[in-house]
Parts: C-alpha cells; sequence; structure tokens
C-alpha cells in the first residue's frame, strides 16, 4: 500500500514522496488572534492534527509548524474595541487558542512562530525580491509587482486578468469560517525580536494622492505606518509587513526554502497561498511546498458560517452551553472531532442539531470499546495492563486485528480517508460490546480472552491515530483490572440482599432506591433468569 494525497496545485491525487526519505516538513496556515475561534477553526485543525497523527504512525518524522498572525487591521480593531493594545490582544487570543485545542485533544505543533517575532525574516525576503526586480518601494510602502512572476495563478486556476487584489493584498470576503492567516510561538528569545515602536508616525504627506502601485494586481509586501498604530523600523521607513509575506518568511526561517506539505482552508488558496508562492519562488527559484493541502468549508444548517447571519458558534460555546438536543447535555468534545472526522477532510461539513446529537450517540459507541479493559478486563483475567509488557498481544495479532489495521491503513492512504477508517473502529467497538453484553448476562465471555484483548488494543491504537482518546483510560483500565480499586463487599452483598427482599414484598421504591444508590458508587447490578443477582464494578453498558 502507498500513500497518495490530493495536491490541490495539480488538482489529482498523487503518491506521496518526500524531500528527504522517512521525513515530512509540514506547514499549517493558523489563526489570526483577535478573537475566539470557531467550528471552521474546529474542523482545519482537527484534520491537520489527524493528517500529522497518520504521517507519524506510519513511520515519518514530521516536523510540524504553525503560525499565528499578530500583526492585522482586525487586531488592531479589537484592541480599540477593547481599549487594549494589539500584543495584549494577540497574548489573549493565543492562550485562548491553546486551551480550545487542548480540549479537542489536538497535539502542539513543533513550532509556533509570530509574525512579530519573525520580522527580521519578512524584511531579509522583502530585500531580496527588491534586488530581483519584482518588488518595488513607493513613498514608506513596498509591493510586489505580480507580472513579473509568470507562474502567478497556477494554484487557485485563476488568470490574472479575472483576479481582485485589495490595495493590501488582503481580499475582504465576508467572515470566513476558516483560519484567516498563521502562527503561535517561536522559540526564540525575545530580546531577538524587534519590537514596534509606540510614538505616533507621521501622517502621508498627501493622503488624496493617487494609488502608489504600479499595477492594480499588485500587493503590499510593507506597509507605511498610519497615526496611532504600531509600527516597526525598516528600509523603507516606519511601517508593518503585509499579510501574505508573513507567512512566506516563517515557512523559510522555520523550515527551509522547500517543504514537504502546506496545508489550511480552502478559503486561504486565493490569494493567500498564491502570493506565498509567488514571493517564495521568485526569490528561491524553487517550489515552495510539494503538496498543497485543502480542508473543505463549514456550514451552520446548510448555510454558510457567518456573524451576520446570527449561525456564528466558537468551540467554546459549542462544548460549555447544555444543547437542547441532547436533552441538556453537554457536546462531548470528543464527540465533536468525531463528527468533523466523519467527513472526508476536502468536503464541505454541515452543522445540524441532528448531526451533533448522531456524533454524540456514535461517541458514546466507540467511547464503549475503548473503555472496555476498564469494565471487562477484571472478568477477562487480565491482571497486566499496568505492566511494561501489557501490550505484548500486538506482537502476534489475531486475524482480526491484523484485517482491521489493513483495513484502517488502506482507508487513510487513500487522501486520509477518515470515514472508511472511522467504519473500521467502529466495527470492532460493536463486537467488543457485543462481548460485554455476554459477559454481563452469562458471567462469562464467548470468546477468547486473549482475541478480545488483541481488537480492544488494536482499537485503543487506531483511535490514538485519529485522535479520540479517553482520558486517563490505561490508569483506569489498569487500576480496575489489577483490583486496586477498593470496595466493600460485604456491604454490597447486605445491600443487594435488601433489594431482593423488597423486590419479593413489591416495594419496588426501595428497590429502585438501593438500585440507584449502588449505582451512584459505581456498582453494576445483574439480574439473572434464576432470581439471583450478580454485581460488578464499572458502568454497564447498553
Amino acid at each position: 500500500m502507498s500513500l497518495t494525497l490530493y495536491n490541490s496545485l495539480s488538482r489529482r491525487k498523487e503518491p506521496f514522496e518526500t524531500l528527504t526519505p522517512g521525513r515530512v516538513l509540514m506547514y499549517c496556515c493558523g489563526v489570526t488572534v483577535y478573537d475566539y475561534c470557531h467550528l471552521g477553526h474546529a474542523r482545519s485543525y482537527i484534520v491537520w492534527d489527524t493528517v500529522r497523527r497518520y504521517l507519524e504512525w506510519r513511520g515519518y518524522a514530521v516536523q510540524y509548524v504553525q503560525n499565528f498572525t499578530d500583526i492585522d487591521d482586525k487586531i488592531l480593531k479589537r484592541a480599540r474595541e477593547e481599549q487594549s493594545t494589539m500584543a495584549a490582544v494577540s497574548e489573549k487570543y493565543i492562550a485562548a487558542y491553546f486551551e480550545d485545542m487542548e480540549r479537542l485533544n489536538i497535539r502542539k505543533a513543533n513550532a509556533y512562530p509570530r509574525a512579530t517575532h519573525a520580522l527580521n525574516g519578512i524584511q531579509r525576503l522583502i530585500h531580496e525580491l527588491e534586488q530581483k526586480g519584482i518588488a518595488y518601494a513607493a513613498e514608506g510602502d513596498v509591493y510586489y509587482s505580480v507580472r513579473s512572476f509568470p507562474g502567478y495563478g497556477k494554484l487557485s486556476g485563476r488568470k490574472l486578468d479575472d483576479m481582485q487584489a485589495g490595495a493590501s493584498g488582503r481580499v475582504e470576503v465576508p467572515e470566513s469560517n476558516h483560519p484567516e492567516s498563521n502562527h503561535p510561538e517561536s522559540s526564540h528569545p525575545e530580546s531577538n525580536h524587534p519590537e514596534p515602536n509606540t510614538s505616533v508616525p507621521e501622517p502621508p504627506d498627501d493622503p488624496s494622492a493617487e494609488p502608489k502601485k504600479k499595477d492594480p494586481f499588485d500587493f503590499a509586501l510593507w506597509k507605511a505606518a498610519k497615526p496611532e498604530e504600531p509600527f516597526w523600523d525598516s528600509p523603507w521607513g516606519a511601517g508593518r509587513p503585509g499579510w501574505h509575506i508573513e507567512c512566506s518568511a516563517m515557512v523559510r526561517d522555520g523550515l527551509g526554502e522547500q517543504i514537504d506539505i502546506h496545508v489550511g482552508g480552502a478559503d486561504l488558496i486565493f490569494p493567500h497561498h498564491e502570493n506565498e508562492i509567488a514571493q517564495s519562488e521568485a526569490v528561491t527559484g524553487k517550489s515552495l511546498a510539494r503538496y498543497w493541502l485543502h480542508n473543505g468549508m463549514v456550514n451552520v444548517e446548510g448555510e454558510k458560517m457567518s456573524k451576520s447571519l446570527g449561525n456564528f458558534t466558537t468551540i467554546r460555546q459549542l462544548l460549555d452551553e447544555p444543547l437542547a438536543i441532547l436533552e441538556g447535555d453537554r457536546f462531548d468534545p470528543m464527540a465533536l472531532r468525531l463528527f468533523v472526522l466523519q467527513a472526508q477532510y476536502r468536503k464541505p461539513i454541515d452543522f445540524t442539531p441532528e448531526a451533533i446529537s448522531s456524533a454524540q450517540i456514535s461517541w458514546q459507541t466507540l467511547k464503549a470499546g475503548l473503555t472496555f479493559a476498564q469494565d471487562f478486563g477484571n472478568a477477562l483475567g487480565w491482571t497486566d495492563l499496568e505492566s511494561d509488557d501489557s501490550r505484548a498481544g500486538l506482537q502476534n495479532p489475531s486475524e482480526v486485528a491484523q484485517q482491521a489495521v489493513q483495513r484502517f491503513q488502506s482507508s487513510m492512504d487513500d487522501d486520509f480517508n477518515s470515514p472508511g477508517a472511522l467504519a473500521v473502529l467502529f466495527e470492532l467497538a460493536k463486537e467488543l460490546r457485543r462481548a460485554g453484553n455476554v459477559i454481563n448476562h452469562v458471567g462469562k465471555s464467548d470468546r477468547d480472552a486473549s482475541d478480545l484483548r488483541q481488537e480492544w488494543q488494536t482499537l485503543v491504537d487506531l483511535s490514538t491515530v485519529l485522535g479520540l482518546e479517553v482520558l486517563g483510560l490505561e490508569a483506569a483500565s489498569a487500576q480496575e483490572a489489577s483490583g486496586q480499586a477498593q470496595v466493600n463487599s460485604p456491604e454490597i452483598e447486605a445491600m443487594i440482599a435488601a433489594r431482593t427482599a423488597a423486590r419479593q414484598s413489591k416495594n419496588f421504591a426501595e428497590s429502585d432506591r438501593l438500585r440507584d444508590l449502588l449505582k451512584a458508587q459505581g456498582i453494576t447490578l445483574i439480574d439473572q433468569p434464576d432470581g439471583t443477582t450478580r454485581w460488578r464494578q464499572g458502568s454497564a453498558r447498553p
């Protein structure tokens, strides 16, 4: 089996071949840090986290860089609204970003460069473009001459005369549900990063002057400072970088002149990624990335998510507010991750109440399989879950486990087909649920304990590749399976006897009270056909 990826640049699936065997250089365009992350961000970063996890599972060493855009008009606008500063707003929402991503089990990138930490690299790249005659200065601004780069438009497929570029290089579109830009924390000391000058720059000599660009399609690499805004010193005067040049510089500084995979939301193809290619390749003469991957858009009940439509939802709103569709329960973060992975990453997804409810139910099914050892390990004699060799069974997997791994890999090798991979996980989870039901009602398993062990381990391992995990699972499983959980058996037996007496006297209210009391202590009662009652520690599974 070989891994194939859909390359947005070539518009077809291609075999995956890295620049360096066994190593993947991967860059992800991150958020502009002026607000809390929304469902579009959740979709994008769950997808790329899963891609990274799968590449590592396939044996690649992945160097994953994701940036924060912390210089932007929207950040400045939020700072004015909050009577704060651009730096304070950025720090606030960077911290919020990490909180949200942790809840979704998204692993941290290897590096999180910020635009404010990349000023030296940005200015160096602009200078090189000037030296090659592709960039030109104009009264404190610096522009990229689009017509000087013959390959412009090759990613988006647009013809130059059909394109529209705003004066700042950033095309204004309705509120997008995808990351607008890029980046987190730098590993370099703060002292190495130029600090913005907070004094007020002089206004332009003639604000009503004709546009400075030589061509309407040219976009800004460096923008002259405006009054009452932060700025940095440069060879072209006080100002700040354009949006697109930031990522070109951060890719180069963090990963080099060429990388294997560049990812982001589909809304970034034009102009952002198109301009990245133009900037980077004009300087290096090399392809910026071998593969360009883009995730599809997010809709809410059939409409594009937008503040103006009133259907804009942040991650924390969705996870923290009790939902009527879930009978007042909260949406589990893993159910959100599962929902995202139920669609192929390039296709649009639609958040609806029915989809949320279905994802919550599906997660409970998968979770029951993941906690199988916690619930039934003791009954199956699994007493070594805490030891170093507890996963030794996977060295000689059963036929079911082998086939599951092969089918999982076959699906994911096909452009990260997560729906196909999830189907494999649910088959394993449902078989474990069936086995658990037999143990509950018969008192013993009708299958070989070692085969069940291998299937459970396979489910846990493959689910981890998709980032679908039950926190604390291994510790809880080991504690219960090894008999370390402390219960007062005589007291439980006495309560069961009292419940049996209540049932025989048809005092069902007392019987229910005792059952609920035991349930609150984590005790599951299993009434047998002969009238006796068995019990075990751990919640019952449907």
